[in-house]
C-alpha cells in the first residue's frame, strides 16, 4: 500500500453523532471529502438535513437517524439504520456532547447527570452497539477535550468529569478491542475551536484563553477532522489507546 493510499477512506461507512452542527458537521464533511459515506445522528432532525447536503455535494451518500445518544436504544437504533442502509459501520465519531458552567456548589443533581449522561455514557452505548458489527480494521475514535486533562477558567466540573472519563473509556476499549475484534480505539482532546457549544460562554471567554494557546489562535474545524481521518485510516493501523491533543499547545503550558 503506498502512502496516499493509506489516507484512502473511499467508500468506508462512518457514523458521525452531534452531526447536526459545530465540529460534527467538520467531521461529516471531513470524512466525506475523505471518500466516506456518512450515518448522521442528532437531536435535532431539522438541522441534519443541512450536514446531508454538503455531504452529499462532496459526491457521497447521507443517512440522517435523529437520536439521543444518552439512550441505549436510540444508539442501536442508529447502527441498525446504518447495517441497513449501507451493510457496514467501519468507524464510529463520538462526537456528541453538551456542556454546563454551573458553579459546584449549586450545580443540581439532574444538571450533572445530565451532562455525563450525554458525554460518558451516550460514547459508551454508541461504542458499544458498534463495537458489536464492527469488523477487524475498524476504529472508534471518542471526542474528549483539553478540559479532561487541563483547566480553563469556566466552573465545569460536570463536563471536566465526562471528558476525563472518555479518555478512560478509551483505553479500556481500547485493550477489550484490540486483539479480540481488531478494533482501534482512540481519543482527540480538541482545544479552543468556535462551536455553537463555545458560543454560550461568555464574551470574550475565547480570546481570554489565547494566551495559554502557543500558536496563537483557535482551532479550525478541518484540523481536527483531518487528525480525525488520519485516526481512521490505515495510516494509523498502529495507533490505538492514545487521546491527541489537537489544542495548539495548551496542554503544554
Amino acid at each position: 500500500m503506498s502512502l496516499p493510499d493509506m489516507f484512502n477512506l473511499t467508500d468506508k461507512v462512518v457514523v458521525v453523532t452531534g452531526a447536526s452542527s459545530g465540529l460534527g458537521v467538520s467531521f461529516a464533511t471531513g470524512f466525506a471529502e475523505a471518500g466516506a459515506d456518512i450515518v448522521l445522528a442528532a437531536r435535532r432532525a431539522e438541522r441534519l438535513a443541512d450536514t446531508a447536503a454538503k455531504v452529499e455535494a462532496l459526491g457521497r451518500r447521507a443517512l440522517c437517524v435523529p437520536a439521543d445518544v444518552a439512550d441505549p436504544d436510540q444508539c442501536q437504533a442508529v447502527v441498525d439504520a446504518a447495517m441497513e442502509t449501507f451493510g457496514r459501520v467501519d468507524v464510529l465519531i463520538n462526537n456528541a456532547g453538551v456542556g454546563t458552567a454551573v458553579p459546584a456548589t449549586r450545580e443540581t443533581p439532574d444538571q450533572f447527570r445530565a451532562v455525563i449522561d450525554v458525554n460518558l455514557n451516550g460514547s459508551y452505548w454508541m461504542a458499544q452497539a458498534c463495537g458489536r458489527v464492527m469488523q477487524p480494521g475498524s476504529a472508534v475514535i471518542n471526542i474528549s477535550s483539553v478540559l479532561g486533562i487541563t483547566t480553563a477558567g469556566l466552573p465545569q466540573a460536570a463536563y471536566a468529569s465526562s471528558k476525563a472519563g472518555v479518555i478512560g473509556l478509551t483505553r479500556d476499549l481500547a485493550q477489550q478491542w484490540a486483539s479480540r475484534k481488531g478494533i482501534r480505539v482512540n481519543a482527540i482532546a480538541p482545544g479552543f475551536f468556535e462551536s455553537e457549544m463555545t458560543d454560550t460562554y461568555h464574551d470574550g471567554y475565547l480570546e481570554s484563553q489565547l494566551p495559554r494557546v502557543l500558536l496563537g489562535r483557535m482551532g479550525r474545524g478541518e484540523e481536527l477532522a483531518a487528525t480525525a481521518v488520519w485516526l481512521a485510516s490505515p495510516a494509523a493501523g498502529y495507533v490505538t489507546g492514545q487521546t491527541i491533543a489537537v489544542d495548539g499547545g495548551v496542554t503544554i503550558t
